[in-house]
């Protein structure tokens, strides 16, 4: 079974007085790290806007085919709105294990904002991933979603701001040239930041028992990363929460019909105390090729590194490989679903990620979206 790794784990007051030592993000973030940090003492609504919207992620997945299918937008690549089947994993495979539904954090700069505003390179023709507006169910349909989706990320975003001043403060002693504020100035002023709510799907239990998936890994039969292929993040800073586990067998995940004059209100659902696999979740690739098992506490907030971030700090700073899957069918006699947020702290469209080469994230970004997707 792969081993259970230990994060760097800091306080958000440690973030908001400057008083997280250098060491503590070199443990972290540096290239013999895992690429993660975890925050402790985030602010009191987490806890409960976590549980809201990772409720809303079953609710989600459980909609008719036919209003998840409006939800689609296949011109940005599924990079806004919901998609099913339409990412590639490793040999070409399609992933039909998820639901993803991706929308554009504009609104942190500009409550107005759907997208990115274009630039004479990026418009929504020639760059639809970034610059398409976000596609919300109506409020009849998923009552308070975009609500609890909006405010979930804001204050995801607001810790990763904190998190981007540490980085800065490490970097503008470490790295000669670096500008001041640089990390801290993209995460907060970035329009491009993207996040991605997750569910992954109960598995359908098999005929026979199968081994549990930390079997394979240990003895070598299985593909470890099955779920979501092993990949780096392309952005600077990527926000995670807990992983949410639902036996909705047991808690109801499909929306009943609203009518307008209803006041309509979704309950979250009931929240399972662990995964009934203790297999799931996310794992990660240690710098010395060693495959090991990270939880995030439900009170924290987890960042990782991306290639952004590594091409901004010269390699100061390391992405990190990782993937994730969910809970086994045969580890439960429920119908285990997983439901997560990543919030991808990006920088603009036009600023430089690569001082040396001058290449902007736009560029950057372009060539990778190309080939996560179904052709």
């Amino acid at each position: 079974m792969a081993p259970l790794a230990q994060a760097v784990t800091v306080s958000l007051n440690d973030l908001k007085n400057g008083t997280v030592s250098f060491e503590a993000l070199q443990d972290a973030f540096g290239p013999d790290s895992l690429g993660i940090l975890v925050v402790k003492d985030v602010p009191a609504e987490f806890a409960e806007l976590r549980l809201r919207l990772l409720s809303y992620s079953s609710y989600l997945g459980n909609l008719p085919k036919e209003t998840l299918d409006q939800l689609e937008n296949e011109k940005a690549k599924y990079l806004t709105g919901w998609s099913l089947g339409k990412e590639t994993l490793k040999n070409g495979q399609v992933d039909t294990l998820k639901g993803s539904f991706y929308a554009n954090c504009a609104f942190y700069v500009d409550p107005s904002l759907s997208c990115a505003a274009p630039t004479p390179e990026f418009n929504q023709d020639n760059f639809p991933e970034y610059l398409s507006p976000n596609i919300w169910p109506d409020g009849q349909t998923l009552p308070g979603f975009k609500e609890a989706f909006e405010d979930l990320c804001r204050l995801i975003i607001d810790v990763a701001v904190l998190v981007a001043q540490a980085c800065d403060s490490f970097a503008e002693k470490e790295i000669p040239g670096y500008p001041k504020a640089y990390l801290e100035r993209m995460v907060s002023t970035s329009t491009t930041t993207k996040a991605r709510l997750l569910h992954y799907f109960p598995e359908e239990p098999t005929s026979e028992p199968a081994p549990t998936k930390a079997a394979e890994i240990a003895n070598g039969t299985g593909d470890e990363d099955d779920w979501c292929a092993t990949h780096l993040d392309h952005g600077c800073l990527t926000g995670l929460t807990s992983a949410m586990f639902v036996d909705e067998s047991k808690s109801n995940p499909v929306a009943p019909e609203f009518t307008p004059s209803s006041n309509p209100v979704l309950a979250p659902l009931d929240e399972l105390p662990a995964s009934p696999d203790p297999a799931a979740g996310l794992y990660i690739k240690s710098r010395a090729g060693e495959t090991v098992q990270v939880k995030i506490p439900r009170d924290c907030i987890a960042f990782q590194t991306g290639e952004a971030l590594e091409r901004i700090t010269g390699g100061k700073f390391k992405a990190v490989p990782h993937f994730v899957r969910g809970a086994r069918a045969n580890m439960s006699d429920g119908r285990i679903a997983r439901n997560t947020l990543a919030v991808f702290t990006q920088p603009n469209l036009g600023e430089e990620v690569d001082r040396e080469q001058h290449i902007t994230f736009g560029e950057f970004a372009r060539g990778i979206v190309a080939k996560n997707t179904v052709s």
